[in-house]
Order: C-alpha cells, then sequence, then structure tokens
C-alpha cells in the first residue's frame, strides 16, 4: 500500500494544514507567517545559535521523501507506474496552490515544490531506465 501512495502528498497536507489551520494550531494572528517561527535552536561552538523554523523543518522532512520516493522509482511494477501518476497529480495541486492560494506563495512551498516537480522527472526517467535495462533491449546480438 505505501508504495502506491506518493508521499509527497503528506506534505502537502501538512502544509495546508498549517496555512489554513496556523491561526488555531499555533496561536498565529491571521497573516503571521508561521513558517518563520523557530522550533528549534541550537547553541554552536562557534557561540552562533542555529535556529531550525518550521519552514526548515518542511524543508528537511521532503528531502527525506524525495530520497524515498526516487528509491521507490526503481522498482518497474504496475504499482510504481500508478505512484508516479498520483505523484504527477501532487504535482499539479501543488502547483496549482503555489500560482493561485494565499499563503502558498513563499520559498518554503516552492521548494516542496520543486522537489515534487523533481520526484515525477526522476521517477520516470529511472523507472524507464530500468525497464530497458530489466529488458536487455539494445543488448542483443544484433546490437550495434
Amino acid at each position: 500500500m505505501i508504495g502506491f501512495f506518493p508521499l509527497f502528498a503528506l506534505i502537502l497536507i501538512a502544509f495546508n494544514v498549517v496555512v489554513f489551520g496556523g491561526d488555531v494550531l499555533f496561536g498565529a494572528e491571521a497573516g503571521q507567517d508561521v513558517f518563520n517561527s523557530t522550533v528549534a535552536s541550537f547553541q554552536l561552538m562557534s557561540s552562533d545559535v542555529w535556529k531550525i523554523t518550521l519552514g526548515d523543518t518542511f524543508v528537511i522532512v521532503s528531502l527525506l521523501i524525495l530520497f524515498l520516493e526516487i528509491v521507490k522509482a526503481t522498482r518497474t511494477n504496475q504499482v510504481a507506474i500508478m505512484n508516479h501518476a498520483l505523484s504527477m497529480l501532487v504535482f499539479i495541486v501543488a502547483l496549482v496552490e503555489f500560482i493561485v492560494m494565499e499563503g502558498f506563495g513563499n520559498s518554503t512551498f516552492f521548494l516542496i515544490m520543486a522537489m515534487s516537480m523533481l520526484d515525477v522527472i526522476a521517477g520516470f526517467t529511472i523507472t524507464i531506465s530500468t525497464a530497458r535495462r530489466d529488458l536487455g533491449i539494445g543488448q542483443g546480438i544484433f546490437a550495434g
């Protein structure tokens, strides 16, 4: 079941929850950018303080999900093809939200959307390359 479901949909859902429910969940006032709020901070040996924002957290989790999606793309079964189609749908929804909806036009969401697009492109590319290698196309005795 997890191979069928595009994991970027979870990030998209979570981002929507924060945008539409940020005032309730985080006590933020309407229009306040909750993605710049500090989630954690660490004192480094250099005396600098590294502040991790909610937006940074979304990007970090999205990078991990991108890795998992690329690993899933190495499969060549029908479930993987359906996953790629659903990933394309997730990207289209993210693109529409970025362009049209208030609260989504920020760098954090743009990076998430770009990773979703990369997931779609890499997914199809890796699946085609893997399938071609599995079939041995161009590797017969008549290949030039």
